[in-house]
């Protein structure tokens, strides 16, 4: 097989789609934040995929950003690293929450329940010290990273303008959480993963315009520019 710049960029898409997916449904089957669920199967399932939709989600906005360099500029930059780096805090706390979280739970119920309310909701009472501010931390680069890279999606005219919006709005959203309990707040997660799945689509439907231009000798167009209106 041959590897095309074209061809990466539709698995890119096909990444994002997964990751979008994923992402929304995962807030459907997610179990309590309680030490008696960590040692279930439902809970570690829930928590291989979340590790995988982390994965599919980074190197999807990569293939995204990659496509459109120069229209996003440094708004573009900064909304992708931000979401990059709060892709990568996914990827670690999932693996965690799958592997460490499960005997720590039989073996040191105490110290567990602290790390499930660290996302869970729970006030944090000091005893884990700076890892207490992961969720401030993800909650930061996840509200600015969503609203930049969405406005820069927007403004580029290459991928699905509304599906950049859509991420924007959606990751502003998540400052209305505090009003709602946490099993109601986890599905402000739908509109994102909605977005980044649209995205997904818009840049691997542009990848499939780029290779039939190519093998028809006509040229690139210009980042699948006919996706985005």
């Amino acid at each position: 097989m041959t590897i095309t710049p074209s061809k990466l960029t539709g698995a890119a898409g096909v990444a994002a789609i997964a990751a979008g997916l994923l992402y929304a449904a995962i807030q459907f089957v997610h179990p309590a934040e309680e030490v008696a669920n960590v040692t279930g199967s439902t809970w570690a399932i829930v928590h291989y995929l979340t590790v995988a939709m982390g994965v599919l989600g980074l190197a999807g906005i990569t293939g995204m950003y990659l496509k459109q360099v120069k229209e996003t500029g440094l708004l573009g930059l900064s909304g992708f690293l931000l979401l990059g780096l709060f892709y990568l805090t996914v990827i670690a706390n999932s693996f965690v929450e799958a592997f460490v979280l499960p005997p720590l739970a039989e073996q040191a119920p105490h110290i567990a329940t602290d790390i499930l309310g660290i996302f869970g909701g729970t006030a944090p009472d000091g005893s884990l010290g700076p890892l207490e501010g992961i969720s401030t931390f993800a909650f930061a680069i996840y509200f600015l990273g969503g609203l930049a890279f969405g406005l820069a999606i927007f403004r580029a005219r290459i991928l699905a303008r509304w599906a950049g919006i859509l991420l924007a709005v959606g990751s502003v959203s998540t400052a209305l959480l505090p009003l709602f309990p946490h099993a109601v707040g986890r599905f402000a997660a739908l509109p994102v993963g909605i977005a980044v799945a649209w995205l997904g689509y818009s840049l691997w439907v542009s990848s499939r315009q780029t290779a039939v231009s190519q093998a028809a000798g006509t040229g690139v167009p210009r980042g699948g520019r006919a996706v985005a209106q």
